[in-house]
C-alpha cells in the first residue's frame, strides 16, 4: 500500500503540473487489517512498532488525499500475478481481464 500511495502522490503531482487537479485517490486492498490499521488514527499498544510506511499512509488518509477501500480476494484481479490460484479462480480472472488463448482453436 505504501508503494502504491507513493505512486499516487507522484502521479497527482505530475498531473497538477499539467493543470489537471485530482482531489483524492482511491486505493483498494484485500487485507482488512491493513486497511483498518492505516485508517485508524488511534494508536494502541500492539501498533507502537509499526513501520514508517504505515505512518505515511495514515498521513495521506488524514489529509483527505487517500481513501482506502476493502476488496474481497474473490475480486482482486492482481492475485493472478502474485499467487498460485485454483483453476476456477484463475479462469475467472482471465475472463474478467478479457485475455484469450491464442493457441486454442476457435469454437
Amino acid at each position: 500500500m505504501a508503494a502504491a500511495t507513493c505512486e499516487l502522490v507522484w502521479l497527482t503531482s505530475l498531473l497538477s503540473s499539467f493543470h489537471i487537479l485530482i482531489p483524492h485517490a482511491s486505493l483498494y486492498c484485500d487485507n482488512q487489517s491493513a486497511v483498518h490499521l492505516a485508517s485508524n488514527q488511534v494508536f494502541h499498544e500492539r501498533t507502537k512498532h509499526i513501520e514508517v510506511d504505515c505512518h505515511f499512509i495514515r498521513d495521506k488518509v488524514r489529509d483527505g488525499f487517500l481513501k482506502l477501500f476493502h476488496v474481497s480476494s474473490a475480486n482482486q484481479l492482481a492475485d493472478i500475478f502474485t499467487k498460485a490460484l485454483h483453476s476456477p479462480a484463475f479462469h475467472g480472472f482471465i475472463s474478467k481481464m478479457g485475455l484469450v488463448d491464442l493457441y486454442q482453436p476457435p469454437s
